[in-house]
């Protein structure tokens, strides 16, 4: 049984193409910036609250998200709240994060791939097409990865940090990415909604599917959806 295993993942190592024959990959448009709503930066839910309650969530229900969630989402994980700031502290004020959008069933936006530009509080598309299930193959077919309505998916830019910091700023990029999860975490349990974070799944998969840049590498996935 575990050499049968193991023959699946070599496989599909060897073969990715084969792991994404039903999503629908079209490239889509990058002249063309997509306007977010803008977040709210008061809520009725404490932050006390929701730290209590905050809970990592596998089970989806089959609802959309609006795009004012989405936005509040992307705002939390990586949004500008001052000149050189970001809701996410980071190592020297350097942002080594990306962080890619995985739309699958939101209301008044096609799914697709879109990557968070924080600085317009915009999404540049990417991808046109639901990709959800192909990614969750990706995650070693964890179904809860494709069954949120969105999954935010963080990436790392290492030269960002590293040629200020050197190897250590790896390890930073790394700190960056969990500060930024959690602040997901919050925003989503105070929004009503559900996520978890990811870490397992084939690199160069989700790369590629997600069609990174070259200096980009993947650290995590969080599905969103309503619980």
């Amino acid at each position: 049984m575990k050499n049968f295993v193991a023959s699946i993942i070599i496989a599909s190592m060897v073969l990715p193409g084969c792991a994404f024959n039903n999503a629908v990959e079209v490239a889509a448009s990058t002249e063309l910036l997509i306007v977010l709503p803008e977040p709210r930066k008061t809520s009725e839910v404490p932050v006390e609250q929701a730290l209590t309650t905050r809970r990592s969530i596998r089970e989806f229900k089959h609802q959309p998200l609006t795009l004012a969630e989405v936005s509040q989402l992307l705002w939390a994980a990586q949004g500008i709240t001052g000149v050189r700031f970001r809701t996410a502290p980071s190592a020297g004020g350097l942002y080594p994060l990306e962080l890619y959008l995985v739309a699958g069933d939101v209301e008044g936006l096609a799914a697709g791939v879109c990557r968070y530009e924080p600085e317009t509080h915009s999404l540049k598309p990417i991808l046109e097409g639901d990709v959800r299930k192909s990614l969750a193959r990706a995650a070693y077919w964890q179904e809860w990865v494709g069954n949120g309505a969105i999954a935010l998916v963080f990436a790392a830019v290492y030269e960002r940090t590293t040629q200020k910091y050197g190897p250590r700023g790896r390890q930073y990029a790394h700190m960056e990415a969990g500060h930024a999860a959690q602040n997901v975490y919050l925003q989503a349990e105070a929004l009503g909604l559900g996520t978890v974070i990811v870490g397992a799944f084939m690199d160069s998969w989700v790369h590629s599917l997600l069609h990174m840049n070259d200096d980009e590498q993947p650290l995590s996935i969080m599905p969103v959806g309503n619980k």
